[in-house]
């Protein structure tokens, strides 16, 4: 009798929890969304992160929210998915803020800053120091919510024609570089381009650009910049660690369920994570398929790196002296930078350099 009383009571229970998922996910509305990004479809790793994100909101709320990744070119340019989202076109998108210093040069801190942060530092001054709140109120001067969706790592410091030996070499040298960075090398004679990821290899090939940086090894080869430059310098002092990131209309935000926007936020978390993840597991390979190949490796100069940084450096001070936004945040990122090069140099720096050393011996 209580076996059978039990048997019932399981089964009264399971068929009431089978009625009562759809009955909860109908409370739920069903939401589509288009997501512009930045970069092409070919390369898999930064582009995608949008595709990671869209997968895991669909997962998560049953299908009912729905975001739909289109490449850089599909509905609008690489460069201008800062404004299709601002104006509407787009409900998001997925870009580097700093393709926008145009309309104001504190963009780079959402992105990188040349001698800045590294991944882990940039995600610790982001998420734990300060970052995102001051983050958030430049964005909502552009009806955009911010959220950290990718990081690629330190960066490569791109493939050049011919060898830069000493400051000089840079005076006149037209160079592919995104963002604060070019205005940066400005200083020091280089012409900056700033040219969308899908573009880049024709520039290169056919002499309009003399020289690139893209990312790493990994998307380098990808786009094959190695057949038509072949010395590869190094590091990108630039992009110490590039956040890439969501770009959400504030309407658009404003109006999710609370649970889509916990989704959502979980999502650009689990992108932020993996894009770096893979960039650090696939680059070491790419490298010794491109030295295999041909590439030259090359470390920037001593002096050409202390000229950089010395331009770099007159370039912050100026620009927080002429823009209070910049100069709320660049004061406030200064510190936090400073102290996180302190505990680095402690502990990770004198890891690091023992331990790569005394791997590469045995």
């Amino acid at each position: 009798m209580k076996r059978r009383s039990f048997l019932t009571s399981a089964g009264v229970g399971v068929a009431a929890s089978t009625l009562a998922a759809p009955a909860i996910a109908q409370t739920q509305p069903e939401i589509h969304w288009r997501l512009a990004s930045s970069f092409p479809k070919s390369l898999d790793t930064i582009y995608g992160a949008a595709d990671t994100i869209a997968a895991r909101v669909a997962a998560a709320t049953d299908g009912k929210f729905q975001i739909r990744p289109f490449a850089a070119g599909e509905i609008v340019p690489g460069l201008q998915v800062l404004d299709a989202v601002q104006n509407g076109t787009v409900e998001c998108g997925h870009t580097a803020s700093y393709y926008y210093v145009g309309k104001d040069p504190t963009f780079t801190f959402d992105a990188t800053v040349p001698f800045g942060l590294n991944a882990r530092q940039q995600n610790a001054w982001i998420y734990n120091g300060g970052g995102m709140p001051l983050l958030r109120e430049f964005f909502d001067g552009y009806g955009v919510v911010n959220f950290p969706a990718g990081n690629t790592g330190v960066q490569m410091g791109g493939w050049f024609r011919k060898e830069i030996k000493t400051v000089e070499d840079l005076k006149g040298l037209k160079f592919r570089i995104g963002g604060f960075a070019g205005q940066v090398l400005a200083k020091l004679g280089v012409v900056p381009q700033q040219i969308a990821g899908g573009d880049i290899y024709p520039s290169l090939e056919k002499g309009t650009i003399d020289a690139a940086e893209w990312i790493g090894p990994y998307d380098d080869e990808k786009l094959g910049f190695n057949k038509v430059a072949k010395y590869y310098y190094y590091p990108g002092w630039w992009e110490g660690g590039l956040n890439v990131s969501l770009l959400v209309n504030k309407q658009q935000w404003e109006q999710l369920p609370k649970q889509y926007k916990a989704v959502l936020e979980a999502a650009c978390f689990e992108a932020n994570l993996t894009m770096n993840a893979k960039y650090d597991a696939e680059n070491p390979a790419a490298l010794k398929r491109l030295v295999g190949g041909g590439a030259q490796l090359r470390p920037f100069p001593r002096d050409v790196m202390e000229a950089c940084y010395k331009a770099a450096t007159e370039l912050y001070d100026e620009t927080a002296k002429s823009n209070p936004k910049f100069a709320k945040i660049y004061e406030q990122w200064k510190k936090f930078r400073d102290d996180e090069y302190l505990w680095f140099r402690v502990a990770e720096n004198s890891f690091d350099n023992f331990a790569f050393t005394a791997g590469l011996k045995r």
